[in-house]
């Protein structure tokens, strides 16, 4: 049983990284769909495929590298609301990720979007990662 199910969605792709793979699976929930979803638009991530067959179906994450230097889109990895401790922004106080070079991804009522997704539509939510 896993308790923090984003927690280990993030540190499967982490670990992906770290060890150079090309393609992680992730098994699937609508929330990692939806993380995955805002990670490919705003180019972190190469591209995705969701695979709906049995129970709980798998995510596939195509990693993106940089072909010269063989580093990784993505530098850094970090979860901020964890089941003990819920982080949670209003509209007038959302988080910037290094002065706006990184994302922070949040869930609103309105589904899972950036912090500028977010103050463009002037409605805050429970702060879910930062990614840079």
């Amino acid at each position: 049983m896993n308790s923090d199910p984003i927690a280990d969605y993030l540190t499967r792709l982490r670990n992906a990284i770290k060890a150079n793979h090309r393609v992680v699976e992730i098994p699937s929930s609508n929330i990692k769909k939806e993380i995955t979803k805002v990670l490919y638009e705003k180019g972190y991530i190469q591209s995705y495929k969701f695979d709906d067959s049995g129970v709980q179906g798998t995510i596939k994450v195509a990693l993106k590298y940089n072909p010269s230097t063989k580093q990784s889109a993505i530098v850094k990895l970090e979860r901020i609301s964890k089941p003990g401790l819920r982080k949670y922004a209003g509209h007038d106080n959302l988080p910037r990720v290094l002065n706006g070079l990184g994302i922070s991804i949040l869930s609103t009522s309105k589904g899972v979007m950036t912090e500028k997704e977010a103050r463009d539509q002037n409605i805050g939510g429970e702060v879910l990662c930062y990614v840079y």
